[in-house]
């Protein structure tokens, strides 16, 4: 995880300062006197690899820096301050989706080559084909501006997540339907399922104590796929919804060429994205015990 957020921190950097141009050439500067006394304040004077030396130490110390757009403002506590509402909208996508995705998979698994099997495939189909960046402007247009249930933008109200937390969730739904039944179906073949079957369980206690938990394996090693596209996707669901998240500032600070903000989130969402593929990897042994590996041997 380190080395790989380390490459990242560098290509990033190299990347950012390969672009012709000084990002405070938008700024107003009444002389040229000014404007080297601007980039010297925030170290654009120095050469490139002082600069990057400088930006990691700062960076271990935990100090992302100071926007060059929004004056006296660290990116830090920009980050801290806008969080909260892409955590909560995240956290709400990716609830719905597991929930969602899960049922549907289910049934159409217990249902196979039946009504709720192709009704279930068909919602995953049409979730599959319409991505979220198009989802989003159709659930404005149809349930803001026609029926009008819903608020257009912003964050007032819970009512407000509805929207928004359907234009990320629409396709990870439809993946973990489609992933969940096509695992079920084998996992209901079997002959352990076949055994609960002869000594008289339940077709409840069958699903969701055996055929379940052994189709989830496939779902948990998608979490942080998952976690990744719902995050990356609320970038643009939050442009589009005007919720004053995280990805407003990424916008931003990508337009307005502000190189410290622009930094400071890409670690902080390589940092998230690291960490929800590592306890990915952790809830594997929970799934599926026979995962936890002792001694370099797989336990059975």
């Amino acid at each position: 995880m380190l080395l790989s957020l380390f490459l990242l921190i560098t290509a990033t950097f190299v990347l950012m300062n390969a672009v012709p141009g000084s990002p405070l050439q938008s700024e107003k500067a009444t002389s040229e006197q000014v404007q080297k006394n601007l980039e010297a304040y925030y170290g654009l004077d120095k050469p490139l690899i002082v600069q990057y030396g400088t930006y990691l130490k700062n960076l271990v110390k935990g100090d992302l820096g100071i926007s060059m757009k929004k004056k006296f403002q660290s990116v830090d506590k920009m980050i801290a301050q806008s969080f909260g509402y892409s955590l909560r909208l995240g956290i709400a996508a990716i609830v719905t989706s597991l929930v969602v995705g899960s049922l549907l998979g289910i049934l159409a698994a217990m249902y196979h080559r039946k009504f709720m099997d192709n009704f279930a495939m068909i919602l995953a189909v049409i979730g599959l084909a319409i991505p979220s960046l198009i989802m989003a402007p159709l659930l404005q247009y149809l349930f803001a501006v026609k029926i009008r249930i819903f608020e257009v933008a912003g964050l007032n109200g819970p009512m407000d997540y509805v929207l928004p937390t359907i234009a990320l969730a629409a396709g990870p739904i439809a993946f973990i339907a489609r992933l969940l039944r096509s695992t079920m179906i084998e996992v209901l073949s079997a002959d352990f399922i076949k055994t609960a079957k002869s000594k008289g369980l339940s077709g409840y206690v069958i699903v969701m104590r055996h055929a379940l938990r052994n189709s989830m394996l496939p779902v948990v090693t998608y979490l942080g796929y998952l976690t990744a596209g719902i995050i990356t996707g609320s970038v643009v669901i939050e442009k589009i919804f005007g919720i004053p998240g995280i990805g407003k500032y990424f916008v931003q600070s990508v337009t307005d060429r502000d190189y410290p903000l622009i930094m400071g989130i890409t670690i902080f969402y390589a940092v998230l994205l690291m960490v929800t593929r590592f306890l990915a990897d952790i809830a594997y042994v929970f799934v599926d015990p026979r995962m936890r590996v002792s001694g370099g041997k797989v336990a059975k």
